[in-house]
């Protein structure tokens, strides 16, 4: 006879971060459409042809990461939970990742012609740097174990994705593109919690390990 397969009971807790970082992390839930991002048009045309085409990189490049994330990187560390509520956190971290990805197109559709639009799209799915970054990423997030891809989740998250908010929010502090800049820090806010949730389950699950293991 199968298993029965058992309900998961809030009540009982195995982790209190779990259900901690779960009404954070849903509490803070936003859309993309609730930003009026095409009221930063005229800003967007006072730019020259340059700083828009950096603008557009750096959200194309942001489009692209946080796909990956949402199809692969959040997905794949489901496999490795300690705990039953653990999932439920990941699966709103799936969501949010799949928002973020969309309101980057959000951000573009918003400011742009459709020309430019397949422009920059075909910029992110084609650049040899950018296709090397995501390459990486996706390649610890199919071959390692569930640490090494927490790992590559909180570098993902917390440095390439970094690396990209610098732009819109250096505009900000020149009063210019509120509205995307607005967008970039939601994506901060959430992006703060996951990268603390997960390297305190990456500390766990570390701990767990022997002495050699822990070296190797």
């Amino acid at each position: 006879m199968a298993k029965n397969y058992t309900a998961i009971n809030w009540d009982d807790i195995e982790d209190e971060l779990d259900e901690f970082v779960w009404d954070k992390a849903t509490a803070q839930f936003w859309l993309d459409t609730r930003v009026p991002v095409s009221q930063d048009m005229s800003d967007w045309q006072s730019l020259t042809d340059d700083e828009r085409d950096v603008v557009k990189k750096a959200v194309g490049g942001l489009a692209l990461l946080d796909t990956l994330q949402s199809e692969a990187g959040c997905h794949v560390m489901r496999d490795d939970v300690l705990t039953r509520k653990e999932t439920a956190v990941l699966n709103d971290f799936l969501l949010m990742e799949s928002i973020h990805a969309k309101s980057y197109g959000t951000i573009l559709t918003s400011l742009n012609v459709r020309k430019d639009i397949d422009a920059i799209y075909s910029w992110m799915n084609n650049n040899e740097r950018m296709q090397y970054k995501a390459q990486v990423v996706n390649e610890i997030y199919k071959t390692g174990d569930g640490l090494q891809q927490k790992i590559a989740s909180v570098f993902l998250e917390g440095i390439l994705y970094y690396s990209n908010f610098f732009t819109p929010l250096w505009y900000l502090g020149n009063n210019k593109l509120a509205n995307l800049a607005e967008i970039i820090k939601l994506v901060i806010r959430d992006e703060s919690v996951h990268g603390t949730y997960l390297g305190y389950k990456f500390k766990l699950g570390y701990q767990q390990l022997s002495e050699p293991e822990q070296k190797s």
